[in-house]
This record gives structure tokens, sequence and C-alpha cells, in this order.
């Protein structure tokens, strides 16, 4: 058993049912990029105020993800460049679940963060028809998109109902673009979901003793940018040194 393992075993389990109210379809995403070492010590510290979702005994969720974009990766350069009321358009597969969805994320001018998804048999590539109608009628999108990146990882979640709060922790992280593949094996990213940013919460608070800052990428463009090589990303340089120089630590 991994460190990582042992301590995620230390925290009261929440199930699914338990955990409807945290839901946050609609709500406040601040994300940021952690190393090993880092994850367990803020684990250690917050292991008696948050519980993990188990589900069937497991609390290391396996997903896959395909994500769609147009050939010009208009998505990509929105958020690049710092445009707001931007699309993520993407498939994913609950692994362990056995389930699949077509997933559309919006995030407005404001901040906040809106899912909308559909149930789908599986991740496929192509759209096909009744997807681009779902798109279109949700998202307004009648343009084509293509699969771009597929991207792989095992998730934590962890859960404050009080506040609410959702705390996602994804580790094993891959990315593959037309045949290459990149592994992340020393880097978490973790996003902390929130109904309404709350600064008090315990483990932005250990984020902060840290000095870790927030960090404004999301897993598509971090994995567009390590892999494509026509694509702007000067305001991702930093953001991708950091993650370089994490992933070189042993």
């Amino acid at each position: 058993m991994t460190p990582i393992e042992q301590i995620v075993q230390q925290f009261t389990p929440i199930t699914l049912k338990e955990m409807e109210g945290v839901e946050l379809m609609n709500r406040t995403d601040t994300k940021f990029v952690v190393s090993l070492d880092q994850l367990l010590s803020i684990l250690e510290e917050v292991k008696n105020t948050y519980r993990v979702l188990e589900v069937n005994d497991i609390r290391f969720s396996h997903y896959e993800t395909l994500y769609y974009d147009t050939d010009e990766f208009l998505f990509y350069t929105r958020h690049h460049n710092g445009k707001k009321n931007r699309w993520k358009i993407r498939k994913r597969s609950y692994v362990d679940s056995a389930v699949s969805f077509l997933e559309l994320k919006f995030k407005s001018n404001r901040g906040r963060t809106q899912k909308q998804r559909t149930g789908i048999p599986e991740i496929g590539m192509e759209l096909n028809g009744d997807e681009e109608k779902f798109i279109g009628h949700k998202a307004g999108i009648d343009f084509h998109l293509s699969p771009q990146v597929k991207n792989n990882f095992t998730r934590v979640t962890l859960v404050e109902p009080s506040l609410p709060e959702r705390i996602t922790i994804d580790l094993k992280l891959s990315f593959e673009w037309n045949n290459i593949l990149r592994e992340l094996k020393q880097i978490v990213i973790v996003e902390v979901k929130q109904e309404n940013r709350n600064r008090l919460s315990p483990f932005l608070q250990a984020l902060k003793k840290r000095h870790i800052r927030e960090e404004s990428i999301s897993k598509y463009c971090l994995g567009v940018a390590m892999l494509v090589p026509f694509v702007k990303k000067n305001n991702f340089k930093e953001k991708l040194i950091k993650v370089n120089k994490l992933e070189s630590i042993k």
C-alpha cells in the first residue's frame, strides 16, 4: 500500500447517496497543482475534517476522458487568452461504475461553473447525431468538433457537507494526442468545488499555509499545452515549468 493509499484509508467514508446534497452542478472551482509530498502533508492535516467518497469499497476511482475541440483548438485558445464565458466539451467514463456521459462545462464571466451531461453507452470517438444535437441545444454550438486529447487519471473525492464543499484529487495523470503519450506520476491536480467561495475552508487554509497558489489551468489545457506543438502557450509557460519541475522530483 502506498503512503497516499494509507492516509486515505484513515478518512471516514461517505456514500454517493449521502453526497447527493453536495453535487454542486452550479459552483465555483479553484484549482491547484501540488506534489505528492505536499498532498500527503495536507491529507494528514485535514483527515479528521473531511470524509472520503467510497463506492463499492473503492476510494480510488478511475476515469477515462476524451476532450473535443475544433481543429484550430478554439476552446483551448479562448482559455489560454483569458476569455470568460467559455465551454469545455468531453466524454467521460467512470470506469469503476461502468457508466459514461457526454459532459458540457460552462465557465461564466463571474467565475461560476455550470455542468450539464447526458448518459451515453460508451465514449467512442466521433460525436454522433444525437450527441451533436445535445451540444447544439445546450451550448448553441453548431460547428464541427473533433476528438482531441485523451486524459486518464485516478481520483479521490473528499467531502465536507456542512460547507458544502467537495475536493477532487487527481493522481496518475496521463495525456494522449496524435499517438503521443505523456504521463505525470509526481504531480497532483486538486480542485476545490464550492457553492460559493469560502476562504475559511480547512483545505484552502492548508494550501495557503504551504504557500500553494491557485492555478488557472484545466487538465485539458495542460494536456494540449504539453502535447500540441502549434498552439499558443505563452500564458501557460510558468505553469508548464512548475509541472516539469515537480515531475522531476523523485
